[in-house]
């Protein structure tokens, strides 16, 4: 069986960075925008729908996205994907070890590999700087846009998963990245892998 580490992260903390630096030292694959390339090569979405389908629930009332999510076969688009990034999910931690960022691997995994579950997180301001600094945007909207980013993809988890996203009971690692930095993050998953059987 597979030993997988997936990386939940909040909107802002590296959680990303955090991963793929945890899987070049370790050696290992890391799947990031890589699920988004083969979801798009083999299902026909297109990228940005996968980006922004793929981990975060629609805005806006449930009626409106009734009506406009492409209902087909009883199942939106958003089903459609979630079907298809689950099974190359499965897929992908089939072939060996990996790290998985997102896209509720930890769950989709329970069953299927020896999985690290690790949580990244962050205070507000930490994670406000890093989006201007790392991204670029400007300091007025950046709260507001990290505040979306995390509702909506706690509301996409618990959807699909009907788990609750980010609640410690349900990670072995929760990392305050803010506090211990990229490094030292790096660091205990990486111990952390080491140790499991």
């Amino acid at each position: 069986m597979s030993k997988i580490i997936t990386v939940s992260r909040e909107f802002g903390s590296g959680g990303r960075t955090i991963a793929k630096r945890v899987a070049e030292k370790l050696g290992i694959a890391c799947y990031d925008q890589e699920i988004i390339d083969k979801i798009a090569k083999e299902s026909g979405f297109c990228e940005e729908f996968i980006r922004e389908k793929g981990e975060y629930a629609n805005t806006g009332s449930r009626f409106f996205n009734a009506l406009s999510a492409g209902y087909a076969n009883g199942l939106s688009l958003q089903d459609r994907l979630w079907i298809e990034q689950e099974r190359i999910i499965t897929e992908l931690a089939s072939k060996g070890d990996c790290v998985i960022v997102g896209r509720c691997a930890d769950v989709i995994l329970r069953d299927k590999a020896q999985c690290l579950k690790v949580f990244i997180h962050a205070d507000m301001q930490k994670r406000m700087e890093r989006i201007v600094n790392v991204y670029g945007e400007t300091e007025q909207p950046t709260e507001r846009r990290l505040k979306d980013k995390d509702k909506r993809r706690k509301a996409y988890y618990q959807y699909y998963t009907d788990t609750a996203w980010g609640d410690v009971n349900n990670y072995h690692l929760c990392l305050d990245s803010g506090v211990l930095g990229i490094d030292s993050c790096v660091e205990l998953i990486v111990s952390a892998y080491n140790k499991l059987g």
